[in-house]
């Protein structure tokens, strides 16, 4: 791929597309949507909205953090608080498709919607990337940033169109371009993380207490791999309990699954092989977050394990 003639088209088409009116996108803070944010941010300036929706299911700090970074970088971002509104469409949940359905429902028609009304925008700039499409066209798992794919209008049914600059480009293209457009190297080499956020880590129904547990258990994850150099890595709560010991007494406690995965797209994968004081180390950490008795590794490769767990 010319990296350059890339950014030169899409910036181009985006232009054309937006013309005199205004363009909307949310920003995640991940590779995908950051690329997007500053390649619209590039053609469009001041025509462009971007916005940071807090569902609650982000990492700790999260917004913060993503809005400090493209401060540095002179875009503007709003954070809107959706938390309530989230774990609400979420309540009661356990079936994985209908979780990230309710959170697809919950951002386009309620949340994102409404912004889009408010801001008068007429296209909507989405960072779906290749992979994103064939793994929810093929019944892998559905996405949350997959319409048009799906047979969903967004003009007739949310009244914006799309633009997806990305969609022709795996995660390790969009780093491609995120290198050639300068921007932080904080942000190039940051982790995948899912759409629906740590919802795609709790096996089971998403509550306060459950992804306060995850967001706890992520942390030392990030913190303990940060420099292993791996494509990926995560934990997820599962839905089981089992019996631990804690303090002298039994404790019907929670289990985390730690994952760390070799890739260069996400199509496929394989486990990291960490060494053991590694694994030691982030286990005796995790099982001090109250209320989690167990702490696993899955060594299991991509097929048949997907990287996320919902």
């Amino acid at each position: 791929m010319d990296v350059q003639k890339f950014i030169e088209e899409q910036t181009a088409e985006l232009k054309r597309l937006v013309g005199k009116e205004t363009a909307i996108n949310a920003l995640s803070g991940g590779v995908d949507s950051a690329v997007c944010t500053v390649l619209a941010h590039r053609a469009l300036g001041s025509q462009l909205k971007t916005v940071f929706v807090d569902n609650a299911l982000m990492r700790e700090g999260e917004p913060e953090l993503v809005v400090e970074l493209f401060e540095r970088m002179g875009i503007p971002v709003e954070v809107v608080d959706a938390r309530s509104e989230f774990l609400g469409a979420l309540k009661g949940l356990m079936d994985p498709e209908k979780k990230r359905h309710a959170i697809t429902r919950t951002f386009y028609e309620n949340v994102f919607g409404k912004l889009v009304r408010d801001s008068g925008a007429k296209v909507l700039i989405h960072g779906t990337i290749l992979t994103d499409i064939e793994e929810t066209v093929a019944g892998i798992k559905r996405q949350h940033n997959i319409l048009s794919q799906l047979g969903i209008d967004p003009e007739k049914e949310y009244g914006y169109r799309v633009f997806e600059p990305l969609k022709t480009l795996r995660k390790d293209g969009v780093r491609s371009v995120a290198v050639a457009l300068d921007m932080p190297d904080e942000l190039i080499r940051r982790i995948p993380f899912p759409g629906p956020a740590l919802a795609a880590r709790i096996v089971g129904e998403v509550t306060g207490d459950r992804l306060e547990t995850v967001r706890k258990a992520t942390a030392i994850v990030e913190e303990e791999l940060r420099d292993s150099g791996a494509f990926q890595y995560l934990a997820a709560l599962l839905s089981d309990r089992a019996t631990g010991m804690r303090d002298g007494k039994r404790e019907y406690g929670q289990i985390i699954v730690v994952r760390c995965i070799e890739s260069v797209d996400a199509r496929t994968a394989t486990a990291t092989e960490l060494s053991w004081e590694k694994l030691n180390r982030i286990c005796s950490r995790i099982v001090e977050i109250p209320g989690v008795s167990r702490c696993l590794y899955d060594l299991t490769p991509k097929p048949p394990a997907t990287v996320e767990y919902i």
